[in-house]
């Protein structure tokens, strides 16, 4: 998931006062499209510009908290105003579909390498969320409106919509919890230029928990509120270029987000233990991280589905699949053997590159041998020549 670490929280400023009265019985009909879709909650906000939002952007962006990460970040501009969206927008109809589900049956056989999915990524919750958007959307359209669904999209912010409209509070770590529900949602927004009654906002709930900050491998969380993208695991499985070799290790089974941050908040502890529904079929918590590192890139690529992977190259998948393998892989299993073999002989250098680091982790830097007599790429030669730097797995 492109995480945009999270916004400062507004309350939505007041209508004009010339501006049409809210059309209180339009506002229920709504929600209760939304509800009957199939959205745990639901909320109205003004469709004003989240001005301090845009603000907190800019001052991330020029602090580096990005990342990197464009989504949101790349024209706040945009993604703080809904107008941009819909000409003369006046509402935005707020809504968060639930993913927390029981695990899916594991793997057959035993995987070499078996990487971790995050929850949300375990099949295509948007699609879900999308459908249930336009069932609210077709209701503003038949009433003469202006609606437009919004979600996972840079176009806006969606933890900002759905704060102002009253669906959950920003948490610790960045994520907006329901109230006694957790943050086990994705959220996703209706732009309208019909006029609703907007809904109250959420009062903070965290206290003074603050169990998601030390949980996090990396410590990303370095203010309430503020994700470091730079050290957040879910964003640098997503990003470019070679995974930071100071969080490799951290990264341990993740091949696809991640959610421990989520598994330490104790109202999402309550909800994974009474509300976690069937897992859905096709839904997958672990893939198979050799099959990424022998299938083709057509087939890779359709393993990934819905999954945001940079450039929609293969290559970045190989990668985390590389890492997971040096982290997870039985030492003594002759298949890693072969991997790793046919990576280190690979013609894209991302993958030669993080091959040898795995051969390293495992404790078989020798397999890179013959490579460091041929190879020319600097990112390789750089990984061979810090071979003795990586902390090899313990048996």
């Amino acid at each position: 998931m492109r995480r945009t670490p999270t916004t400062t929280a507004e309350a939505a400023r007041p209508a004009p006062s010339d501006a049409a009265a809210p059309d209180a019985r339009l506002t229920v009909t709504v929600l209760a499209a939304l509800r009957d879709a199939g959205l745990a909650a639901a909320g109205v906000a003004g469709a004003q510009p989240f001005l301090g939002t845009r603000e907190e952007l800019y001052r991330r962006r020029r602090a580096g908290l990005h990342g990197g990460m464009n989504f949101t970040y790349r024209d706040p501009d945009r993604s703080t105003d809904p107008s941009r969206t819909v000409v003369g927008a006046r509402s935005l109809v707020v809504g968060a579909y639930g993913y927390l589900r029981r695990p899916p049956p594991p793997l057959p056989g035993r995987p070499v390498a078996a990487g971790r999915v995050a929850r949300y990524a375990w099949g295509d919750r948007y699609a879900a969320l999308t459908a249930a958007l336009e069932a609210g959307a077709a209701v503003l359209r038949a009433a003469g409106h202006q609606a437009v669904v919004v979600a996972d999209h840079n176009a806006l912010v969606d933890r900002e919509a759905a704060f102002r409209a009253g669906v959950g509070w920003y948490g610790r770590n960045a994520n907006l919890l329901l109230p006694g529900r957790g943050s086990w949602f994705v959220l996703g927004s209706v732009v309208t230029d019909a006029a609703l009654v907007a809904s109250e906002p959420v009062a903070p709930g965290c206290g003074t928990c603050t169990r998601c900050e030390p949980a996090c491998p990396t410590q990303a969380i370095v203010a309430p509120g503020v994700v470091d993208a730079r050290r957040c695991l879910a964003w640098l499985l997503q990003d470019t270029g070679s995974f930071p070799r100071e969080h490799r290790v951290a990264l341990g089974d993740r091949l696809y987000g991640c959610d421990e941050c989520q598994e330490v908040c104790p109202p999402n502890l309550v909800a994974s233990r009474h509300d976690a529904a069937t897992a859905a079929a096709g839904d997958r918590a672990v893939v198979d991280a050799v099959a990424l590192l022998v299938d083709d890139d057509a087939a890779v690529l359709a393993a990934a589905g819905r999954w945001y992977v940079a450039e929609r190259d293969a290559r970045h998948l190989r990668r985390n699949a590389l890492v997971v393998l040096g982290n997870t892989a039985d030492l003594d299993d002759a298949r890693v053997n072969a991997v790793l073999g046919r990576c280190l002989r690979h013609a894209d250098p991302l993958v030669r590159a993080h091959a040898v680091w795995a051969a390293a982790r495992l404790g078989r830097p020798e397999l890179a041998d013959d490579l460091a007599a041929t190879e020319a790429d600097p990112m390789v030669r750089d990984e061979l020549d810090r071979r003795g730097d990586v902390p090899v797995r313990s048996r």
